[in-house]
């Protein structure tokens, strides 16, 4: 089974909105540094754990496949939301989600207002939508 995620530009714009993550198993994240660009890391109860302290969340790699680190603080990584997270997050709101050629709509309520989102993959559209109802949040 293929994980699909939102794209980077995405992600970042989710998170500048204020969207916050909690790592858990099978969640995907990239680093903010220019050696680590490209490069994908899973959460794994057997390769990467988050460690909570009282100064923040570490997520610390065990084992040689991240060699090169010992552990990363969160505020240095970037969550790439799956698609099912993201529909989840959208909760009551969410309507549909269709394809229209080759793009994909998610539609949401938002007190009445049905606002669609376009994108040329689901998750995007789903953070599209997430976008939409964070940003009638903080308005």
């Amino acid at each position: 089974m293929t994980v699909t995620t939102t794209s980077r530009p995405l992600a970042v714009q989710l998170r500048d909105a204020g969207l916050g993550w909690i790592p858990e198993s099978g969640d995907q994240f990239c680093l903010d540094t220019a050696e680590f660009e490209g490069e994908v890391f899973t959460v794994s109860d057997m390769t990467i754990e988050p460690h909570d302290y009282d100064t923040g969340t570490i997520l610390g790699f065990n084992g040689t496949t991240e060699w090169a680190l010992d552990s990363v603080a969160l505020e240095n990584t970037l969550w790439l939301p799956r698609e099912d997270q993201l529909r989840e997050l959208l909760g009551s709101t969410f309507s549909f989600l269709l394809r229209v050629d080759d793009m994909y709509v998610v539609e949401i309520d938002r007190g009445g207002e049905k606002l669609r989102f376009d994108a040329e993959s689901v998750p995007d559209a789903y953070a599209l939508a997430v976008l939409g109802v964070l940003s009638a949040q903080t308005a």
